[in-house]
Parts: structure tokens; sequence; C-alpha cells
């Protein structure tokens, strides 16, 4: 059985993560020019959820995380975070050849 540690940098990092992630849905909701209140009627929720998400509060579920993403335009975004593909596939458009062992 396999059984995973989480260390506490593990979950200051994970936390780090998540305000900054708020951070810029504050900016962006601000940058639309919308309330908390506004924005929360628009993606069907509280503003206190809305509040929750722009703290980095990570017991928001990612439901909600996803419709901001909608409503922003920024799906796509969202869409890409646990892709297969490497980076030089992303730029390239096509996957990188592997060498087999003891080929030049």
């Amino acid at each position: 059985e396999f059984i995973t540690i989480i260390s506490v940098m593990d979950l200051i990092d994970v936390s780090s993560s998540l305000a900054s992630l708020g951070q810029r849905l504050r900016e962006c909701r601000i940058a639309r020019g919308d309330t908390q209140a506004l924005f929360a009627d628009r993606l069907g929720c509280s503003a206190v959820t809305v509040r929750a998400m722009e703290k980095g509060d990570s017991a928001v579920g990612v439901g909600w995380w996803a419709k901001a993403f909608w409503l922003l335009d920024r799906l796509p975004e969202l869409d890409g975070l646990l892709r297969q593909s490497s980076l030089f596939e992303d730029f390239t458009g096509r996957k990188r050849q592997r060498r087999k062992r003891g080929t030049p």
C-alpha cells in the first residue's frame, strides 16, 4: 500500500499557490468593474464564496473555479492545467523524438 506523507512545506506551497490564484481572480474581477456581490451573482454563488476564492480558501470546490474561469473567458487556461504534453510539444506542435540508450 502506498502512503503519501504531505510535509508542512508542501502545505505552505499549496496555500501560497491558492492565495496567488485568489489574488489574480480578484484582479480580474476588479478589471471587469464587478463588485464581489455582482461577480457572485453572475457566477451563481454567494459573495461569501467569492471572498473565500479570493482568499485562496482550499474548501472552495473546483466547480466554482471552473465557472469563474468560464465567466472570465479563461476556460482554455483551466483546460490546459494537467495536460500530458510537454512545453516542447505545446510550442512546436509535435512530439520530441526520444533516443534509445547508446545511440547518438
